[in-house]
C-alpha cells in the first residue's frame, strides 16, 4: 500500500538523521518529519498553513475551545496562522507516532483556485480553520513520488516542483478542498480573518484596537470578534497574547537579551506581568526556560 511505502520513506530518513525522538527538517523536500515514541504532555505552538499526515500513532490538537483527534490514516490542514496545543497520544517504542508536515504555498493555491470546479466551492458548516479526514489514496501517491523526485539534483529540480503542484490541486479537489475554499474566496469570512490574523502578526507589539481592525477587514465589531473565533478558535486579543508569549519563548531560547528585553519587544509593558503570563501558559518562568542553554537571564 502506498502509506506503508510512504511510512518506510519517513522512517528511513528519520533513520538516516539519527532521529530517534522528535521532529527533522528534511531540506530537500522543506518538509518536516516527526517521530515520538512515547506519549507526550500537552505543548504549544504556532502552526501556519500546513498538511500534516499522521502515518503512525496518534495526536490530539487544537485551540482553547476546539480539540481534535488524529490518528493513523488520516491528513489534517491548517489554513490560518494558528497558536495551537497539541499532544501525542497514541505511540510506543514499538510503534512510535510519525508523522510528516508538507508546508502549504497559499500563493500556488491561489493560482490554482480559480480553475476547481464551482461545484466544490459550496460552504461548509464548520468554519474552525483545523480539519481532518481519511488521507486520499492519491495523494498518498503524490507525496510518495514527491520524496522519491526529491532525492536526486535533477529530479528535485524539474520534476518535485511539478509534484508539489499536484499535491496542491488534489487538495483542492479532494475532502479538504472546503476549507481551502473558504480562505482563498477574496469576500469570504476566512479570508477577512485570514487578513486579521496577517495584520496582528505584522504589528504583534501594538495594542490591538478591535473596532479599527474589524473596520479595515470591512466587518462590524459584532461579526469580526464572531467570525474571528468560530476560525481560529480564540478571540483576537488572547490570538495576539498567545503568538506573543510563543514569539518570547523562542526569542528566550534563541537569544541573549535580557528577559525585560523580550518582554518588551512583544509587547509587554510590565516584565512581572509577562513573566505571570509566561508561566501560566507554558508552566514554568521565563528564566526557567532558558537555563538549559546557558544564557544570562536577567
Amino acid at each position: 500500500m502506498q502509506s506503508e511505502s510512504l511510512l518506510s520513506h519517513v522512517t528511513a530518513l528519520l533513520d538516516q538523521a539519527a532521529v530517534a525522538e522528535g521532529a527533522f527538517h528534511h531540506a530537500p523536500s522543506g518538509t518536516h518529519l516527526l517521530r515520538h515514541r512515547a506519549t507526550t504532555d500537552l505543548n504549544a505552538t504556532v502552526y501556519r498553513p500546513l498538511l500534516c499526515l499522521i502515518l503512525q500513532g496518534a495526536k490530539q490538537v487544537g485551540s482553547s475551545t476546539r480539540t481534535l483527534t488524529v490518528g493513523a490514516g488520516q491528513s489534517l490542514i491548517v489554513s490560518h496562522t494558528l497558536p495551537v496545543v497539541s499532544r501525542i497520544t497514541k505511540a510506543s517504542r514499538e510503534v512510535p507516532y510519525t508523522a510528516l508536515v508538507f508546508p502549504l504555498d497559499l500563493d500556488l493555491l491561489r493560482s490554482l483556485a480559480p480553475t476547481v470546479p464551482p461545484a466544490l466551492k459550496a460552504p461548509s458548516s464548520d468554519p474552525f480553520s483545523i480539519c481532518f479526514y481519511d488521507t486520499d489514496p492519491g495523494l498518498t501517491d503524490a507525496l510518495n513520488r514527491y520524496f522519491l523526485q526529491c532525492e536526486g539534483e535533477e529530479t528535485r529540480q524539474l520534476l518535485a516542483p511539478i509534484t508539489s503542484r499536484e499535491i496542491h490541486a488534489r487538495l483542492l479537489i479532494g475532502q479538504h478542498a472546503q476549507i481551502l475554499q473558504r480562505l482563498l474566496w477574496h469576500e469570504s469570512a476566512a479570508s477577512r480573518i485570514f487578513l486579521a490574523t496577517r495584520e496582528i502578526q505584522t504589528h504583534l507589539s501594538e495594542s490591538i484596537a478591535v473596532g479599527d481592525l474589524a473596520a479595515k477587514i470591512g466587518m462590524s465589531n459584532s461579526a469580526f470578534f464572531e467570525q474571528f473565533k468560530a476560525v481560529t478558535g480564540t478571540s483576537p486579543l488572547q490570538y495576539q497574547k498567545d503568538l506573543r508569549l510563543l514569539k518570547a519563548r523562542d526569542d528566550l531560547r534563541t537569544s541573549r537579551a535580557k528577559i525585560s528585553e523580550v518582554a518588551f519587544a512583544v509587547g509587554y509593558e510590565s516584565s512581572a506581568q509577562f513573566s505571570r503570563e509566561y508561566a501560566r501558559k507554558f508552566g514554568k518562568a521565563p528564566r526557567q526556560d532558558r537555563e538549559p542553554v546557558g544564557v544570562a537571564s536577567s
